[in-house]
């Protein structure tokens, strides 16, 4: 998410900050896991694993590290979605969940389409250049695989 954030080209977001946010979100979820909506966690657990994850990241900084309360801020900002940067990086988030999952398929044709992954995401993509990218994604899928997002 950080690489791809690096990609923005859209002047009203602070590209840095939304770099350091993505940061701080693999981050949390290298730690408590990349929990999708296929694994059955409710948003509350998934906010606790997070949190802890980044409690422990931060745990490891000197107690009046600048980076562990930019850190926890990052992580909240985010999760909270209270600014354009933070919607921004949810998109990418997103988008990154539905890549994925479009390279397990091509890896593993015998799965067979992963649609939940695409359905749980369709139309929910704010920014109009992930969106770019998401309808890109949908082409080469359906080009290569036969699969449609219905």
């Amino acid at each position: 998410m950080g690489v791809l954030a690096m990609l923005i080209q859209d002047p009203s977001l602070d590209r840095t900050r939304c770099i350091k946010m993505a940061i701080v979100h693999d981050i949390a979820e290298s730690i408590a896991g990349d929990i999708t909506p296929n694994c059955g966690v409710s948003k509350e657990e998934k906010f606790r694993l997070e949190l802890e994850g980044i409690n422990k990241l931060c745990s490891l900084l000197a107690p009046t590290s600048l980076a562990k309360t930019e850190i926890r801020a990052l992580w909240h900002e985010y999760e909270d979605a209270a600014t354009p940067e933070a919607l921004f990086v949810k998109d990418l988030d997103k988008f990154e969940m539905i890549v994925q999952a479009f390279e397990y398929e091509k890896a593993n044709p015998k799965l067979g389409p992963l649609n939940d992954f695409f359905k749980s995401t369709k139309g929910v993509f704010r920014h109009p250049q992930v969106r770019g990218w998401v309808d890109q994604l949908y082409r080469d899928r359906e080009a290569q695989l036969g699969y449609k997002v219905e």
